[in-house]
């Protein structure tokens, strides 16, 4: 990772213990009720998964982790990059998907310094009180920390991924500018182009030429936010910067179609996505040893 930081790796048992009175914890946030009844709940059966503390500077990070239970050797590393809710039951059922793979995945919660996105009702309050105020070199460096953390941990530094819905779609853009160790992103319906700020002096479009990593990218052909417009725009970016990142458009889907839990959920996209990514780390080498 960048600058290398180093942990004196502990036990499972203590590592896995650390985390129980972390504020991650089970359920979905309150500004998405009522829950759909097409959302999909992965059991933790033959996983490890739970609550994790990550050190960071003058305080610990939440993160929830899944992995495969009793696996030897390290393991493919998914760093996996929260919606604006935050890492509710949603974000982690993604991190329990990705351990039935074989994959060390772990989501940190990168509001945490700011405040509970679990604990708002209404999605626009949620924005101004917390997710405006969060400021992307913060985000980056708890990145870092996050992936030094997995790689301490049973995770393989040489086989790091990361993914990302909706906010977090936007990060692992910007993540893939950022971590020269990174192998591949995926990033979902992530917002590409915008104006800057204070918090956020850049958007993917802006990095294209210090990208350091490939990504493929899912949007919804339906996407009221990200439009056709801002995605053709970073097609034509990043084929002026010579590069052959995959940018995939899904027309019948809207924004947060693998948001099962959600209205917005298409499940032929979602499904298809889920494949595309899946597929895309093992070409770049992110893959566990029997999908190689």
């Amino acid at each position: 990772m960048p600058d290398e930081p180093q942990f004196d790796p502990a036990s499972r048992r203590h590592f896995l213990a650390a985390g129980a009175a972390l504020s991650i914890s089970a359920g979905f946030a309150r500004a998405v009720a009522p829950i759909a009844a097409s959302a999909v709940a992965t059991d933790s059966v033959g996983l490890e998964a739970g609550p994790v503390g990550i050190p960071v500077a003058g305080a610990t990070l939440p993160a929830y982790q899944a992995r495969p239970a009793g696996a030897k050797g390290p393991l493919p590393v998914v760093i996996v990059v929260q919606e604006i809710f935050g890492v509710h039951e949603h974000i982690q059922d993604v991190c329990r998907r990705l351990a039935k793979q074989g994959y060390l995945a772990i989501a940190p919660e990168l509001y945490f310094r700011q405040g509970d996105p679990r604990q708002y009702t209404d999605t626009a309050e949620l924005m101004s009180k917390v997710v405006s105020r969060v400021p992307d070199q913060q985000v980056l460096t708890d990145l870092d920390m996050t992936c030094a953390w997995a790689v301490a941990h049973g995770g393989d530094g040489k086989r790091l991924a990361m993914t990302g819905f909706c906010w977090g779609g936007r990060i692992v853009w910007l993540y893939a500018a950022h971590n020269p160790y990174l192998k591949a992103g995926a990033a979902w319906y992530g917002r590409l182009v915008g104006q800057p700020s204070p918090n956020n002096p850049k958007q993917p479009i802006d990095v294209v030429t210090q990208l350091k990593a490939p990504v493929i990218g899912f949007y919804g052909g339906k996407d009221q936010g990200i439009t056709q417009e801002h995605v053709e725009a970073m097609r034509a970016a990043l084929k002026a910067a010579g590069r052959s990142d995959e940018i995939n458009v899904y027309p019948e889907a809207g924004h947060a179609f693998n948001a099962d839990y959600r209205p917005s959920y298409n499940a032929a996209a979602a499904n298809d996505a889920w494949g595309k990514m899946l597929a895309f780390f093992k070409q770049k080498g992110v893959a566990p040893a029997e999908a190689k």
